[in-house]
């Protein structure tokens, strides 16, 4: 109940309308990975998603802001089924590993590569938790996310967003290439994200 209050709410302040650019709506294990501007993001995304998708997708998100405060943790916890990773700075395979838990059981993540907000209209550099990822799980696909508006709707230090159309850009999946190293890999995949922009 929750989660279908908040798919009409953020559809109706900011739109979030879907634009598929060559990726498919089946139902496969896939790694969403978009820009970062916003705390509307995760459900921009989320939203935009066909219902089946959305039913095997779970966003990531980072438990010092998502899991503090009744409110946030019952958006995040409940009603988008979120997984909270700690941000603090433990080792990588500790954090990953309940998105790896998520993968291993077929089901698809949205991640935000940048690791945090940024302020331009093209993402910043990609941390390596995409790639560790990719290389962990080489038959999940690679989909990247350009969300178009978002840090305009709802800038960082507002209260409420204010209306300001979005749209989400789903586009083709990127391959993964035999031998490519770690800063390749993150550079490509940062540019498959701003090329949809």
């Amino acid at each position: 109940m929750i989660d279908l209050a908040l798919i009409g709410l953020t559809r109706f302040l900011v739109g979030g309308h879907p634009v598929w650019r060559g990726l498919s709506q089946d139902v496969r294990p896939r790694l969403y990975f978009a820009n970062h501007s916003s705390h509307l993001d995760t459900l921009l995304i989320w939203a935009a998603l066909p219902d089946a998708l959305r039913g095997v997708t779970h966003p990531v998100a980072a438990a010092d802001y998502w899991g503090r405060g009744d409110l946030r943790s019952l958006i995040a916890t409940r009603a988008l089924d979120a997984v909270l990773i700690d941000r603090s700075g433990g080792k990588r395979d500790e954090t990953l590993e309940p998105l790896r838990e998520k993968l291993r059981a077929g089901r698809s993540l949205i991640i935000f590569p940048e690791g945090t907000r940024s302020d331009g209209l093209l993402p910043g550099p990609f941390k390596s938790g995409l790639y560790q990822l990719a290389c962990d799980f080489p038959d999940v696909e690679l989909a990247p996310v350009y969300l178009k508006n978002p840090s305009r709707a709802f800038p960082k230090g507002a209260l409420l967003p204010v209306p300001i159309s979005c749209e989400v850009h789903f586009g083709a999946p990127i391959a993964r290439i035999n031998g490519e190293d770690k800063a390749g890999f993150l550079e490509r995949a940062r540019s498959a994200v701003a090329g949809l922009s």
